[in-house]
Formats: C-alpha cells, structure tokens, sequence
C-alpha cells in the first residue's frame, strides 16, 4: 500500500485528488496539509510515501517545503503537481529534491502512474525534459573553476564505467539507448545505475542528471 500526503491550499483539488487516490486498491490518502508548513509537520507525523506537491501555497511555498522534507533525511519522495507549467518552477522543485513534476491537467492514469513511480524509486521527469531543464538554467549551477569532474568529491568512488553511463544519463539517454549504445545487457545497465545511485548519493535518476550538470561531467550544448 503506498501511503500519500496531499500538500495544495484549494480544499476542492485535495478533494478531488483524495477521491482518485481512494478509488485504488493500492493507495491511501494519510493527511491533507494547506501549506508547506503542514506539509513539513504532517511528513514528520505520518512518513507517508509520497507527497503530491503544490508549488503556491502561503506562507511556506512547496518547494521550500520540499527542500525542508529532504533536508530532514526523511525517505518520503516529492511529486510536484502545480496549475504552473513553467521551467523555472520544474528546475527549482527538482533542484529542492523532488523526484517528478506534473501539471494539474494531466489525466488521472498520468497521476497515479506517476505516484507509483515515484514510490518505487523511478523519476516521472523524462531525462530528455531534465536536460531541457538544466541547459535553461545552467546558470544557477555551481561553478568551480579549475576542477576537473572526476576529482569532485561524489565522482571519485565511481568506476570508469560508472562515470561513463552516468554522463550519459546526464545526457538524456533511457536504460534502452545506453544498453544499445555500449554494448551492454539492459540488466547490467540497471545495475550500474542502482550501484551509481548508491555511491553518490542520489535519490533517483533526477538527481543523478542533476549531479552530473553540478559535476560538469555534462556540460549545457
């Protein structure tokens, strides 16, 4: 059962997202929170596994909220749900930790399809919209001039190999195209993403895009 924690300041969304969730047999609705601050507190309460995330909300705005979830090493994953299909609020929210972004108008079997994903540990972003994301707004990466990518701290426990699909997972290559692309078993692919995951830290394959961008292992075309 995976348990689900509805952040949105409109009684009527998180109505109406409680009675999608409701409706399957493998979900449950643990607590509704107005704004971030609920969301913060409610998470600490109940550690649901997934948070469907509104980004305007008052007083703690969700990406703040959601940047205050992960700091907290809570394992809850953050689905952004927002009325606002901007870039700059995809890039920030994912930037916070958030594992998926989605607008309100996506179809009902594109939410739950995406709150499953996110509980078993997969990203709904596809990796060629993160790229998209992060040439846009390579500007608020950190820049550390003179250190090459394979010194930064992250990067070094990571074999050749390891480096190698990891860039090109910075690239916006699925499991598929890097199997087919390096020669590899689509099985071993998997493995090396779970181990590159594993060493460096990152949450989900999200991060892992966005890492390799901090890295400069993948730089903006």
């Amino acid at each position: 059962m995976t348990t689900v924690l509805i952040a949105d300041d409109q009684p009527m969304q998180r109505f109406g997202f409680r009675m999608l969730l409701e409706s399957q047999d493998d979900m449950t609705v643990v607590g509704e929170a107005g704004n971030g601050n609920e969301a913060v507190h409610l998470v600490a309460r109940h550690h649901p596994d997934v948070v469907l995330m509104d980004i305007r909300m008052p007083g703690l705005d969700g990406i703040e909220a959601t940047r205050r979830i992960i700091a907290s090493g809570a394992r809850t994953r953050i689905l952004i749900v927002t009325t606002f299909d901007l870039d700059e609020y995809a890039y920030d929210g994912l930037r916070a930790g958030a594992s998926g972004f989605l607008v309100k108008d996506a179809l009902p079997e594109e939410l739950l399809a995406g709150i499953r994903a996110v509980a078993a540990g997969d990203a709904v972003v596809a990796p060629t919209l993160t790229r998209r994301l992060l040439d846009a707004y390579v500007h608020h990466l950190p820049v550390v001039p003179g250190t090459p990518a394979a010194s930064a701290p992250r990067i070094t426990a990571l074999t050749e190999r390891e480096r190698e699909i990891l860039t090109v997972i910075g690239q916006g290559w699925s499991n598929t195209e890097i199997a087919a692309r390096l020669h590899l078993a689509e099985s071993t692919v998997k493995t090396h993403v779970t181990r590159i995951l594993a060493k460096t830290g990152a949450r989900d394959r999200v991060q892992a895009v966005i890492l390799a961008y901090d890295t400069r292992l993948v730089t903006p075309m």
